[in-house]
């Protein structure tokens, strides 16, 4: 049985991506407040973070005012379950929304990186004359 926060996120979300039925709302209490996590098909990533991070901190946002009227803080984790960017996370801490690399802690300069590219196609890159 999901809560109203958890419905409140999944009706917003389902209505922003093309795969509704892969949205996924997880709830864990603990010490800073309520954390939801929401997960989506890797397709729909782009569409829930938006340009810079528009459409997260927006959710973030309407988040807040369900928190003030609840007595309650909500944080939003977006997981990006892609298996081609297999150890990439989309940081939900900071408004501009940051993909971090779980392998070496360094974050990635804007969410359209988050696509990793093979040794294959970087080297086919550098010989390239440009």
């Amino acid at each position: 049985m999901s809560t109203i926060d958890q419905q409140f996120i999944e009706y917003i979300v389902k209505s922003l991506v093309g795969n509704p039925e892969d949205v996924i709302v997880d709830r864990v209490i603990d010490e800073k407040g309520v954390l939801l996590t929401l997960t989506v098909n890797p397709e729909d990533l782009g569409r829930v973070i938006g340009k810079r991070g528009v459409t997260a901190q927006s959710l973030r946002t309407l988040l807040r005012a369900l928190g003030t009227k609840n007595n309650a803080r909500y944080n939003l984790k977006i997981v990006n379950n892609d298996e081609q960017s297999e150890g990439y996370m989309v940081s939900s801490d900071s408004p501009v929304v940051k993909a971090v690399n779980n392998s070496t802690d360094e974050p990635v300069d804007n969410a359209s990186d988050l696509a990793i590219t093979t040794r294959k196609e970087l080297a086919e890159l550098d010989d390239l004359d440009i």
